[in-house]
């Protein structure tokens, strides 16, 4: 997944590189830079967003449940 982030910023990329032998340097620089910052982020991929997400969404669900409970066991004491 973070492959196709890199291969999809260089491709956006070169076009402002030049076409020649220099630019292919240019474009080996770049990929190894885009590489490495990358992977010093904590980035997460769509799927993985989207797994979280819908715990979070489930245990928010239970938690309003369990709430509701707590109200009415405090309201019959």
């Amino acid at each position: 997944m973070m492959n196709d982030r890199i291969e999809r910023f260089i491709a956006q990329a070169k076009q402002f590189l030049p076409s020649d032998a220099t630019g292919k340097e240019l474009e080996k620089n770049l990929r190894a830079l885009a590489s490495s910052s990358f992977s010093k982020l904590d980035l997460v991929t769509r799927e993985e967003f989207e797994a979280q997400t819908a715990v979070l969404a489930r245990t928010r669900e239970k938690l309003e449940q369990l709430e509701q409970q707590l109200e009415q066991l405090n309201q019959q004491q």
